[in-house]
């Protein structure tokens, strides 16, 4: 009986459970937000170039190349003078977000975040040992900021939120900041390059603020795992403290040149994220008009239900057919389905053989 006395130490944590992996090549995957097209040429000729007799030295510890990078590209698009040092690279930005879990969520206080979001922040928080609270989003998923005004160890807010795809704009985040200045908020903008608004030019005013940003969704490299960071430079410099004190070299060189690569071929970007909104768009009407209440996303994906038929009922059919989409058995969305936003010919896969279920008009 002794020897399993040390099975007591085991962590007791319920993990975060991805969107399913399908076993083919057949499967038209819809079901994890990942892009349906590739990352940009450049990112290709990065690769191919690579020397590995290089992997034998270690990386740079704060890929500097890709920070300044980032800062350059950043400062353009949002109209504010960011440098290196307002940057933190990770492993894709649920590291990035992890980090800043540990490094900032350290009171008694309980942090806040809305009850329906990214169901990675509550392992996090179990994890850690980090008190927390769910305001309750309203009946059509809209967070309310008056909600997040009480007292707390910090705040976390997608925006646009998942899995519920809405987006909020600056007046929302200034009142959010507003009310609280005592506390670190995080604002994670994974899906923010799909037409919602940023607030990294508000990391300038407020230095409680940071900014989290990932190149798996929008920049197609979600394979490669690299996140970021925008805050003042006492927030990045707290980030690169306790990155340092358990993986000093979380980006390894291949990542750092590519996500370089990707940063510099702005027309790219542009190009495959308009098209991924041009198609969003066209199917959510679609979905529509079938008897399907489709949230306005400002992300990848759709967040629907349809008028009659039950999302497990249409999730099911959808998989017996050789399409993945994410369904949740959860309390407020167990009559949701989130549907990734494919190529036109994905997209339009799904809709004839929705069309043809019955019950489904």
């Amino acid at each position: 009986m002794s020897e399993k006395l040390w099975r007591k130490n085991y962590i007791d944590i319920e993990p975060y459970t991805a969107g399913e992996q399908p076993k083919s090549d057949d499967i038209i995957k819809l079901n994890a937000n990942e892009s349906p097209y590739p990352p940009s040429p450049a990112v290709s000729e990065v690769i191919a170039r690579f020397k590995a007799e290089g992997l034998r030295l270690y990386p740079s510890m704060d890929a500097a190349l890709l920070r300044k990078a980032a800062a350059e590209r950043l400062s353009a698009e949002n109209g504010v003078e960011l440098t290196a040092e307002n940057i933190f690279i990770g492993n894709g930005s649920d590291d990035v977000l992890a980090t800043a879990f540990r490094a900032f969520f350290n009171s008694d206080k309980p942090i806040l975040f809305p009850d329906v979001t990214y169901s990675f922040y509550p392992v996090w928080c179990e994890l850690l040992k980090i008190p927390y609270e769910t305001p309750e989003v309203d009946e059509r998923f809209e967070i309310n900021a008056a909600d997040f005004y009480r007292e707390n160890g910090g705040v976390v807010i997608p925006n646009p939120n998942a899995p519920t795809s809405i987006g909020r704009g600056k007046d929302f985040i200034i009142d959010l900041l507003e009310h609280n200045r005592d506390c670190v908020v995080i604002i994670d903008e994974a899906y923010v390059d799909f037409g919602c608004y940023s607030s990294v030019e508000l990391t300038k005013k407020y230095e409680n603020l940071l900014v989290t940003q990932t190149f798996s969704k929008s920049r197609a490299m979600a394979g490669m795992r690299i996140g970021m960071a925008i805050g003042c430079p006492e927030l990045i410099q707290m980030l690169g403290a306790v990155k340092d004190s358990y993986n000093s070299y979380p980006m390894d060189k291949v990542s750092i040149e590519a996500g370089v690569a990707s940063i510099n071929d702005d027309a790219y970007f542009r190009e495959i994220v308009g098209k991924i909104m041009a198609t969003r768009d066209r199917c959510a009407e679609s979905l529509r008009g079938m008897g399907f209440d489709v949230a306005k996303s400002s992300t990848n994906f759709l967040f629907a239900e349809h008028k009659s038929l039950s999302a497990k009922e249409i999730f099911g059919y959808l998989r017996e057919n050789g399409i993945y989409v994410r369904y949740w058995n959860k309390p407020k969305i167990g009559n949701r389905l989130r549907i990734t936003v494919g190529t036109d010919e994905q997209m339009g896969k799904m809709l004839a053989l929705l069309d043809k279920m019955p019950g489904i008009r």
